[in-house]
């Protein structure tokens, strides 16, 4: 018999919003600053999922360097960079708002579980229109851990007073996935995001496009 489903909990980049043009161009930017080469967005795309400083780190090794370059000065400079254009070419997946939506017409509080900063993903969905569909944000700086962490989910469900065992994980990384199993709750991977579809191998079930959310949702939280 399963549990019914109250929380669906949102990875953000690569399963709510398609923000690899803004991140692509930002850690070229970054590395230019550096003289160091610079990326095309096809390299970046498989960089992202970690949080700012692991994409940076893999930015800078990428670009040519080893450890000249301090890692926390440069995701400053990187986030300097980034937090100011995060909107100029992001744009949520087709039918974010409308599956947000419906989620809470049935009655699930929506959050976000992102290792992006806070600040930058606060301000992303307010410019993107549904952060009044999103009942809480818990960021990659939020508490001291990140996921693939499970505690990293635990703590932002608890932002709701929401139950973990009564959620469902939806992302489109080995991190997500890794920590819905640990939390432990059902995982969703969304594979229309940036993880190698191998991110998949322990999810739940495999979500084509975001529309079919709510019906996997359902289907998931139906006794049996």
């Amino acid at each position: 018999m399963s549990t019914e489903i109250k929380t669906a909990v949102f990875d953000l980049d690569g399963t709510l919003i398609d923000s690899l043009p803004d991140l692509a161009e930002s850690g070229g930017a970054l590395l230019k600053s550096y003289d160091l080469r610079e990326p095309n967005a096809e390299t970046v795309r498989g960089m992202i999922g970690d949080g700012a400083r692991k994409l940076v780190d893999r930015l800078l090794v990428y670009g040519g360097d080893t450890d000249r370059i301090d890692r926390d000065e440069a995701t400053r400079r990187f986030l300097d960079i980034y937090e100011p254009r995060a909107t100029e070419k992001t744009r949520l997946f087709p039918d974010t708002e409308a599956m947000l939506t419906t989620l809470h017409e049935r009655g699930i509080a929506c959050v976000i579980c992102t290792n992006k900063p806070v600040k930058a993903a606060q301000e992303i969905i307010e410019k993107l229109g549904i952060a009044p569909l999103i009942d809480a944000v818990g960021g990659g700086d939020s508490f001291p851990v990140r996921k693939p962490d499970p505690d990293h989910i635990r703590k932002t469900m608890r932002m709701i007073d929401a139950e973990p065992t009564r959620g469902i994980m939806i992302g489109d990384h080995r991190n997500d996935i890794s920590a819905a199993l640990g939390v432990p709750m059902p995982a969703l991977f969304a594979s229309w995001g940036y993880g190698d579809r191998s991110m998949s191998a322990h999810a739940t079930a495999i979500a084509g496009c975001v529309a079919e959310l709510p019906k996997l949702i359902y289907d998931l939280s139906r006794p049996r």
